[in-house]
């Protein structure tokens, strides 16, 4: 056991220093978001700022996404229509320059913007910041996923007007969008004219734009500007109501082909006028409206992208897409959207009893993890998804560790399709090892095109932990599928290769203690030091399991034990290398305080006082760096994060005294520590604590916790509310793959449902205070589970139910 004495000689009960009070919860207007189990609805446009509008209200699949803009394309602060991996490249330039920094800068691209449908009414424009709206509601059912919108519009000449309209992305028809536009003058007669428009706002802005209302304040958290034009045109054509655009990345080499086609249903009289250049296509209906008759317009987009096709090839496959979708019809499409959802919510919804406020943003999480992961497929999951630019549009490890468990035990053909885009970019990462002088692999910290992307190594390309976040989602995946097929011929390449990086990295002192120096781990307010307890505890289980495969498929598959061996030249010393790293792994441990040390040196930084009383979050804004490293602050939850993805290498009794001198010192500034800390003060017996992180969880965007819900949806903390709710309140765990729960319902619930599917079979569990009781939805096999220590069987047909034991709770 090794001691590192704190040179304050304070605990966190004599120095009485509790950072995360501050981070407070807005409260939610319900005037304006009324209550509704399955809907997130607004009644005024001015419900809230525009830029957080614009995240919440996002349709998306995961390869397409459109902020939710309003129609008109008018009063918004951030214009968004994102396609997952569309990107530019560019030259990161480092005042000063060292080798093996990051030179290969990526940014996801505005793609051509397909919202915008403008009327006029006697020549009077709608804008709904100014308008007199004697009705307004928007809402998304996440039942249909649909964006629905509902207005009732008295012009300045009195006369009344009335427009719905919906929004889609397609789940069905991963390149398609499908939007209808209603007018309907109940009372008079008036000419309207419907202006549907395709718009490059990447370099060029229509006649209304107005600047960013979402502020300019350095945050490194935004999205970098181009000085340069980001998409050439290379193809513009303009056939009646069918009219496409199509561009190449300047730098990237990346091209995209964007398509509309128009339908316009009406008894009225009218005329269509067109126009197209490069940079916008649009189509202008001039309608005689009469009395009581409706004016409807479908509009259809299609999307498509690639790293090299030629636009051309693009523009063919849109006009497939649209011609497709215009046969199949707007009543078909948006039912096939209803019975994907349908299946998506069967096996993954989260039902809460007692509590509707809850249960409503619930869903809203899980709906916005159907919407970034559905049609990912060849692509990565970004931070953001594909709601806004935040990050640049980034991968980063949210993936693997907090997005990655929710599609494992509920999607897991979506986890797979995570994974296997990991693997494809397996020979970039055995590049960038060799640029940081290591072997094997070392995956970037935050990329798009599987180069590195972080300019700033302190806490980016240090954070070697990536390797094995990926290796622990990639164990996690095939033990809870059975999916040994994608292990043996893909998953296990990536274990190889990062089991690799670590024996290399890292070495053997005097003691025969395995080290590693000059890492950061998930905290990124403590930089380049050394034993990361994070790091080095997730290392271990990346070298483990590295071991277990190999000496698994040499038993059990030794043909492709063969092939691997060829394909990795793996020799068989390396088996021996790993095995022994991983068993004299240096965790160090203090004595005095008996806490696990967030690395070597951790405890010997002064406790961070400088702002108690007036807080100043996040401290990135608002600190120098080295000011914040050199105390003893986390911005987020590094070793209570441990002790949850590799609880089973703690004991109840460090977990418990860890967790009472990390979580006062944890400020929250980042939007994945909450999750984490609410599922170990759940674990043991904080109740108060756990209920209380998760809470703030639960609305960081809805709520706009953190003043940055504008730049897009908070994706990992969106699956770590699914992981704080099965894992935290539900209780599971799966240890070497066995499944075992140990519930903590909080007090004030009534009941807690959800959803596994496990090795193929979907299983119903059902909480409340007293007993625990699991279902057989889908699958015909026996499987063993343990609740609270004890073995039981769910058999197909039958409902278990098990007492629980009332577990533990904090005393003061």
């Amino acid at each position: 056991m090794n001691s590192y004495l704190p040179s304050a000689g304070l605990n966190r009960t004599t120095h009485g220093v509790n950072l995360r009070s501050h981070l407070e919860v807005p409260e939610i207007d319900r005037s304006m978001h009324p209550v509704d189990p399955w809907r997130w609805s607004e009644t005024s446009p001015k419900a809230g700022p525009l830029g957080v509008s614009e995240t919440v209200f996002a349709v998306g699949n995961g390869f397409l996404g459109l902020r939710g803009n309003p129609d008109e394309g008018r009063d918004s602060a951030q214009h968004g229509t994102f396609v997952n991996g569309f990107h530019e490249t560019w030259q990161i330039e480092h005042a000063e320059d060292a080798f093996g920094l990051a030179r290969d800068g990526q940014t996801i691209v505005n793609a051509p913007d397909s919202k915008t449908i403008r009327i006029y009414v006697d020549d009077e424009p709608l804008r709904l910041q100014v308008a007199d709206l004697e009705d307004y509601d928007r809402s998304i059912d996440f039942r249909e996923g649909i964006l629905r919108r509902s207005v009732n519009w008295r012009t300045p000449s009195g006369k009344m007007v009335q427009i719905n309209s919906t929004r889609m992305v397609s789940m069905e028809e991963k390149h398609l969008v499908v939007y209808t536009y209603e007018v309907v003058l109940p009372e008079d007669s008036a000419p309207v004219v419907i202006s549907s428009q395709l718009l490059n706002r990447q370099d060029g802005e229509d006649e209304y734009h107005l600047a960013s209302q979402a502020g300019g304040e350095f945050d490194p958290r935004k999205a970098e500007a181009f000085s340069h034009r980001v998409l050439e045109p290379r193809l513009r054509r303009s056939e009646g109501e069918h009219q496409i655009l199509g561009y190449r990345c300047a730098n990237s080499g990346m091209t995209i082909a964007v398509a509309t086609d128009h339908q316009l249903i009406t008894d009225n009289d009218y005329e269509l006028r067109t126009f197209i250049d490069d940079d916008s296509a649009k189509s202008v209906y001039h309608v005689h409206a009469k009395p009581g008759r409706v004016i409807r317009l479908v509009k259809m987009a299609s999307y498509h992208t690639s790293v090299g096709t030629p636009v051309r090839e693009l523009g063919y496959r849109c006009s497939r897409t649209l011609r497709r979708a215009r046969e199949a019809g707007v009543e078909a499409l948006e039912q096939y959207q209803r019975d994907w959802f349908e299946d998506f919510w069967a096996r993954s919804d989260v039902e809460v009893e007692g509590a509707p406020e809850t249960q409503q943003a619930i869903r809203w999480n899980l709906f916005q993890l159907a919407q970034v992961s559905a049609r990912a497929e060849q692509n990565g999951i970004a931070a953001k998804g594909v709601t806004g630019s935040g990050y640049n549009g980034h991968y980063f490890w949210d993936t693997e560790t907090y997005v990655l468990p929710f599609l494992t035990y509920t999607s897991p053909q979506a986890a797979r399709n995570a994974l296997r885009f990991r693997y494809s970019l397996l020979q970039e990462a055995r590049d960038r090892a060799k640029e940081l002088s290591v072997e094997g692999a070392l995956y970037p910290w935050r990329t798009i095109n599987g180069r590195e992307s972080s300019a700033y190594y302190e806490a980016g390309t240090a954070q070697y932990h990536i390797n094995a976040d990926i290796a622990h989602a990639l164990v996690k995946y095939t033990l809870a599928t059975g999916d040994l097929r994608f292990m043996a011929r893909e998953g296990v390449d990536v274990l190889v290769e990062t089991a690799r990086m670590w024996v290399s990295l890292g070495f053997f002192n005097s003691r025969s203690e395995f080290h590693i120096h000059g890492v950061t781990g998930p905290d990124e307010y403590t930089t380049v030091v050394d034993n990361n307890l994070f790091t080095n505890v997730m290392a271990r289980a990346n070298l483990h399991a590295a071991v277990t495969v190999v000496l698994e498929m040499a038993r059990r598959v030794p043909d492709e034990y063969e092939t691997m061996v060829h394909r990795l030249g793996l020799r068989e010393h390396e088996i021996d290398d790993w095995q022994r790293a991983a068993e004299q792994m240096f965790i160090a441990y203090d004595d005095k305080l008996e806490v696990h040390p967030q690395d070597e040196h951790f405890l010997d930084k002064e406790v961070w006082d400088k702002d108690i009383d007036n807080p100043h979050r996040p401290l990135l804004l608002h600190y120098h760096p080295l000011v914040i490293y050199r105390h003893q602050v986390l911005k987020q939850a590094d070793v209570v994060l441990a002790l949850f993805l590799r609880g089973e290498d703690f004991t109840h009794a460090e977990k418990r005294a860890d967790f009472e001198y990390y979580d006062p010192l944890t400020t929250g500034d980042s939007t994945l520590s909450a999750v984490v800390q609410s599922i170990i003060a759940a674990e043991i017996g904080y109740a108060k604590e756990a209920f209380e992180h998760f809470s703030k969880a639960l609305v960081v965007d809805l709520a706009d916790v953190h003043g940055n819900a504008a730049d897009g949806v908070h994706i990992a903390s969106t699956g770590g509310v699914w992981s704080a709710l099965v894992c935290g309140f539900g209780g599971m765990r799966d240890p070497g793959g066995d499944i075992t729960f140990d519930p903590r319902l909080p007090e004030e619930w009534d009941k807690l449902t959800y959803r596994l599917t496990i090795r193929g079979q979907r299983v119903r569990v059902e909480v409340t205070a007293d007993e625990i009781a699991f279902d057989l939805e889908v699958g015909d096999r026996s499987l063993d589970i343990f609740v609270q220590g004890a073995e039981y069987t769910i058999t197909p047909g039958e409902r278990l139910v098990a007492p629980l034991a009332k577990p533990e709770k904090k005393t003061d």
